[in-house]
């Protein structure tokens, strides 16, 4: 049996399904996203807040980087329900336990990215009078996160894709639709070619929107939203060119009203 020989055309009469489940895995891993990256800030900030309390950062941190997605995402949804008798949906609990695995991944990129931000850059906030605060979120902290950013992209890919190991809770992404799909169809190697095809589709997209928001975050900007913002510039100062030219006297020379 070659391979052209399996049934290829079910992943198009499957198309809404498997994108539903790709949905499904967006929508856990951006709210996850948000959730850790607020998290993670905070301990990246308690990293360096005095004894005891970065030791309870560090703990968390080192014990939350070395548990799997798939045994979180079960105490989550199971062990809290017994030990605490709270019952979550499985959109909830995926959303949680995403968040609590990578709030500890992000704390260490947001305390590496901080780091790197030069010490004269603080000295010179506190030079012009300006507040811890104001010099954390105005200054270390937007220098911050252009640091950060790709680490940050690589992270929600691995988000998007962690979320497959949701299937155990019965989360409808993208692995747990395809093995719905085969037990009716038994078809897994179609099938799971095609989730393949998707997750490594989501990463590219993934991966060219970072790109798009770090060419933003520059000053200039580069890239196609660089080259966006220059040529609209470029047509308001064409415009106003235009209408000073309108209203200026035809003499050859500038006019300047006295």
């Amino acid at each position: 049996m070659s391979i052209l020989d399996y049934d290829w055309s079910l992943i198009w009469d499957n198309r809404d399904a498997l994108l539903s489940g790709l949905w499904t895995a967006f929508s856990v891993a951006i709210v996850g996203l948000a959730i850790s990256l607020v998290f993670g800030l905070l301990l990246a900030v308690l990293r360096s807040a005095p004894k005891p309390v970065n030791w309870l950062a560090s703990a968390y941190i080192n014990i939350f980087r070395g548990v799997p997605a798939l045994v979180s995402v079960i105490w989550v949804y199971f062990g809290l329900a017994l030990l605490l008798g709270v019952r979550f949906t499985v959109f909830q609990a995926g959303v949680i336990a995403l968040s609590l695995l990578y709030s500890a991944f992000f704390a260490e990129i947001f305390r590496s990215a901080l780091q790197a931000v030069p010490a004269g850059h603080t000295e010179a906030g506190w030079a012009l009078g300006m507040r811890s605060s104001q010099i954390f979120f105005s200054v270390t902290l937007p220098q911050a996160i252009k640091i950060a950013l790709p680490n940050i992209g690589s992270m929600f890919i691995g988000m998007v894709k962690d979320t497959s190991t949701f299937t155990v809770i019965g989360l409808l992404e993208v692995v747990r639709v395809t093995q719905n799909l085969v037990a009716t169809t038994f078809q897994p190697f179609v099938l799971y070619t095609a989730a393949a095809i998707i997750y490594v589709l989501a990463a590219f997209a993934i991966d060219l929107v970072f790109r798009l928001i770090e060419g933003a975050y520059v000053r200039p900007p580069l890239g196609i939203v660089g080259r966006t913002l220059r040529a609209r510039q470029r047509r308001t100062v064409d415009a106003l060119a235009g209408r000073i030219k309108a209203v200026t006297p035809a003499t050859g020379t500038l006019y300047t009203p006295k």
